[in-house]
């Protein structure tokens, strides 16, 4: 009975680490490159969009203006802007994991608390002050203010926000992602803003609040 169970259990820590193993961020390129054929019918079939064949490419593939220009900061209540880098305005980024974001803060903006799954981020103020954070999976938070040229990293998955101190100027960063698509969960989206709604009595007891300030909540997400 002994061995059978060390034998389950050497199979079992084998099988973790295996697992363990296949849960990497994006893979490695066995190309120089690989451009993204945006107008390829199989764009959605595949795991991002099919090569566009070297002997095409360009400067322009490698090249975007797309951060360049301010976002609207009014465009959401929560007064920011975010300009991410994709295979349609960079095609030549695409299997390189990484990207690239603007992110404009207006006065007493915040980018709310959010986290990217499949990227770890590194944040880099141009201007203004921003205060920065994030919370590990102990709940210890880590907060920082940035002043231009000084640099935030948010480890990945993990919930994190940015807040533009300013009440009056806006503030602007620059962000490097490790993933070509890192994917991005706000927190209290994720929560009271979902289709169809969260179950009302979860988010009750998640919270430690009513019905109605459920319904509030969700309303001012949401309106």
């Amino acid at each position: 009975m002994k061995t059978k169970i060390k034998n389950q259990l050497y199979f079992s820590i084998n099988l973790l680490f295996l697992l363990l193993g296949l849960i990497n961020g994006d893979p490695n390129p066995l190309l120089d490159y690989c451009i993204a054929d945006t107008t390829s019918p199989n764009y959605y079939i595949s795991n991002g969009p099919p090569c566009l064949n070297p002997n095409l490419a360009n400067p322009t593939h490698f090249t975007t203006s797309a951060l360049s220009k301010p976002g609207n900061t009014t465009a959401n209540k929560f007064g920011f802007s975010v300009i991410l880098t994709n295979n349609q305005i960079l095609p030549g980024h695409h299997t390189q994991g990484l990207s690239m974001a603007r992110i404009d803060i207006g006065p007493n903006g915040l980018v709310p608390p959010h986290s990217h799954p499949r990227a770890s981020e590194v944040t880099t103020c141009l201007k203004g002050e921003i205060l920065v954070g994030f919370v590990d999976t102990s709940n210890k938070m880590y907060t920082q203010r940035l002043r231009p040229s000084e640099s935030f990293v948010f480890p990945k998955g993990l919930i994190h926000f940015l807040y533009n101190v300013d009440p009056k100027g806006p503030s602007m960063a620059i962000s490097g992602l490790s993933s070509e698509n890192p994917g991005t969960q706000v927190a209290s989206l994720g929560t009271f803003g979902t289709t169809p709604p969260m179950p009302s009595i979860v988010l009750e007891k998640a919270f430690k609040i009513d019905a109605q300030e459920v319904t509030k909540i969700s309303s001012h997400l949401q309106g």
